[in-house]
Parts: C-alpha cells; structure tokens; sequence
C-alpha cells in the first residue's frame, strides 16, 4: 500500500466530511430533521449514514469493532430512514464522530489492524476485498450523498 496514496484517500474524506460538517453548523435542528415531500430522508441522516456506512464496510467487513454504538449503526445504517427527529445532543455528537472516527481509521491503517476482510458486493456492483479498496469507495459513496444533501437543501 503506498503512503501517498493512503494520504491522499484520508485527505479526501477530511474534504468531505469539513463539507458535512458546514451543513451541521449552518442549519437549524428542525431544518436538519426536515424530510421534503418527495424524499425519505433527511439532511441529518444522511450524515449519519455516511460515518455509519465507513464504519461498516472498513472495521464490520475487517472483522473488527466499530468505533460508533450499535445504536447508531442501527438507526443509519442502508435501508433505513428516519423514524423520529434527532436531538441537538444527537447532532453534536454526529458532528464530533465525523472527524473521530476518520482520525481512528487512519490511525488504524497506519498501525495494518487490517487484516482479513469479507468481501462485499456493492450496489454498484463492486466488489469490495480490502479495507484499503473500502476506504476508496467510501470517498465515491459521500460524494453520493453530498449530492443528496444539495437536493434537500433546496426544500428547507
């Protein structure tokens, strides 16, 4: 695995997430609960499903623990959407997980924790057979969901 290119997928996602981390801070509580006619979700789970979604498919498919509750997997994880509105409490801590959980991986990387790994079929039709090729689609799966937050957005 060469360095540059295990630092720049960390400096994507770093990227990304300041970006999800904008839209926490610029929007009410209310806003980012806010589900638009049309949509069966919202800003706050979107954000919710894309440090969910990391952690499924780089420490769950490694074999390891992941560094969020089962709760939290639970309530964002694919094929959910929002069953009630999230607390500020709730978006705080979001907030924190977005950049600790980046900061845990890469932190993890560098110490090669990584070992097995399930391979697994994406949508997409990608199949996933290392956490190195996770973290890669990770970076394509946040832009995803980026772009569904710039949808929702125009409904608030």
């Amino acid at each position: 695995m060469e360095t540059t290119q295990t630092e720049n997928t960390f400096t994507i996602v770093r990227n990304s997430r300041r970006l999800f981390s904008t839209f926490l801070e610029k929007y009410s509580l209310e806003e980012l609960n806010k589900v638009p006619e049309g949509y069966n979700n919202n800003i706050i789970w979107n954000i919710g499903h894309i440090i969910v979604t990391q952690q499924r498919i780089v420490y769950s498919l490694s074999g390891l623990p992941m560094t969020i509750s089962e709760e939290m997997a639970t309530m964002y994880m694919k094929g959910t959407k929002p069953e009630r509105d999230v607390t500020a409490d709730e978006v705080k801590e979001i907030k924190e997980l977005l950049f600790s959980t980046i900061d845990q991986t890469e932190e993890d990387f560098r110490k090669e924790i990584f070992v097995n790994y399930k391979e697994y079929p994406t949508s997409i039709g990608y199949t996933l057979t290392s956490a190195r090729e996770s973290m890669d689609f990770n970076n394509y799966h946040e832009g995803l969901h980026l772009g569904i937050i710039m949808s929702l957005r125009k409904f608030l």
